[in-house]
């Protein structure tokens, strides 16, 4: 194999995988379907799950449970050859709602299973995998948590016939933080190899890890199913159509963060001018409400004349 087999088109034009379109079009689609399986297989092989062997793209919406609910597409589900639903989401924002949302997706789905005339016995398990560019666990140093149901005294996880809660949460900073000290063997680490494809590039940034690549090019000449990832990717990412169609995703998505962004800091804004107010009937001098607040001596004057 050519050794720079991988680089066809600039690196700059490579999509961010990290991108919730772009993630969908290279593991969502019923052609790369072993790309899918592998990467797949290499999370769950930590939490001892069969092996997946075959899966079935499902289209699945959740929300609209009220009048005014927003329908919401998953990223990814996928059926397993044993009737499991696997979810994966790709999450490059941090809304402050992940736990909550995590929760509800699972419910839906997995309560979307039961049919007319079967019983719950029938239900099985259901699997959400979180793929997030931001931190959750501030708490927990390493880059994937697992999550079960276990009893509180024992901690006794359930028996493997009512085991079906499985909620995985890859916290892609951690990750790319753990690689960067040499704390990971890609080589050994079949899922290590996939998160650096997916931190690899860094639209926010504008930025390519020129080293991630360079590991991924050594990689690939040992993985078969990196390589054709990799491909994949190249294809994506100098598409017309994809190329248009990710631009514009991507433009949602920082306008949402943008606008999300305002709402907290009017928050924090209102807050202080709050803070400010209360100072104010208390009589305390100008200088110490400035202190204590941040805010200027004609900010604090303006507050007391509209007061």
């Amino acid at each position: 194999m050519n050794h720079k087999a991988l680089k066809r088109i600039p690196l700059n034009k490579l999509m961010d995988l990290k991108v919730d379109y772009a993630f969908k079009q290279l593991f969502g689609s019923e052609k790369n379907k072993d790309i899918t399986i592998v990467f797949l297989n290499a999370i769950l092989q930590r939490t001892g799950r069969d092996t997946v062997k075959e899966v079935m793209f499902v289209n699945q919406e959740v929300g609209g449970e009220y009048e005014d609910d927003k329908q919401s597409r998953l990223d990814i589900v996928v059926k397993t050859q044993m009737g499991e639903l696997i979810n994966v989401e790709m999450q490059l924002s941090n809304q402050d709602d992940m736990f909550k949302r995590t929760l509800f997706y699972w419910s839906r789905l997995y309560t979307a299973q039961l049919q007319k005339g079967r019983g719950y016995r029938k239900l099985l398990p259901t699997i959400t995998i979180n793929i997030c560019n931001f931190t959750i666990f501030d708490e927990i140093k390493h880059y994937h948590s697992t999550y079960h149901l276990y009893e509180d005294t024992m901690l006794e996880r359930l028996k493997p016939k009512d085991d079906v809660l499985e909620v995985h949460f890859i916290e892609m900073n951690k990750f790319l933080k753990a690689w960067h000290q040499e704390q990971l063997n890609p080589l050994d680490d079949i899922l290590a190899r996939w998160l650096l494809l997916l931190g690899m590039v860094d639209v926010r940034k504008e930025k390519v890890y020129n080293d991630i690549y360079q590991e991924l090019e050594e990689l690939a000449m040992k993985d078969e199913n990196l390589l054709e990832a990799f491909n994949e990717w190249e294809n994506l990412s100098q598409t017309p159509e994809t190329i248009i169609a990710y631009q514009s995703r991507l433009k949602a998505i920082l306008d949402e963060e943008a606008r999300l962004d305002d709402v907290h800091e009017k928050g924090i804004e209102e807050g202080v001018k709050k803070v400010a107010k209360e100072l104010i009937s208390l009589n305390l001098d100008l200088e110490t409400i400035r202190k204590a607040t941040g805010l200027s001596i004609e900010e604090i004057e303006e507050l007391r004349s509209e007061m």
